[in-house]
């Protein structure tokens, strides 16, 4: 067996304990850095009522605690399933090295899990979105980036 089977079979192990153990969804994820996993997390959306709390997010806010670091350089985050866009965007923030997955979104989606409103939803132009979005105050938001910008000590990410 090889390394990314046998981690992505831990990641799918903890899909199916999170489910059967009441804790969320049947998402699992592992992260691993030099062959070893610096976190784990499965969906624990509504154990701790928090729409956040997907597996991969889990697992990210767990690796970094473990590393120190806000950032996954070097490492390799297995999912059991195809990141939604929400965890999607977590990882490229997160900027692991590489994502292997299991299962596809379309084999969520026949289990009730479908993110497919939010791949349209983006591509539509703000003002036609489900949820209706007001911009104000742009000066005002966008002088705290110029604040920034100057900032001597700020930590760049």
């Amino acid at each position: 067996m090889n390394q990314d089977e046998k981690f992505l079979r831990e990641a799918i192990q903890l899909a199916r304990e999170g489910m059967t153990t009441g804790q969320g969804g049947p998402f699992g994820s592992v992260i691993v850095k030099d062959g070893q996993v610096v976190g784990r997390g499965c969906n624990q959306v509504t154990s701790t009522n928090d729409p956040t709390a997907h597996a991969e997010v889990v697992a990210i806010r767990d690796a970094c605690r473990t590393l120190n670091t806000f950032q996954l350089e070097d490492c390799t985050l297995y999912a059991s399933c195809e990141p939604c866009p929400m965890c999607l965007g977590a990882i490229y923030w997160a900027r692991p090295s590489r994502i292997v997955y299991g299962a596809f979104h379309s084999d969520a989606a026949s289990a009730g899990f479908d993110d497919q409103f939010i791949y349209e939803e983006l591509d539509k132009p703000r003002e036609q979105r489900h949820i209706p979005m007001q911009q104000l105050l742009r000066a005002e938001a966008d002088a705290v980036f110029q604040e920034w910008n100057v900032l001597e000590n700020r930590k760049k990410y």
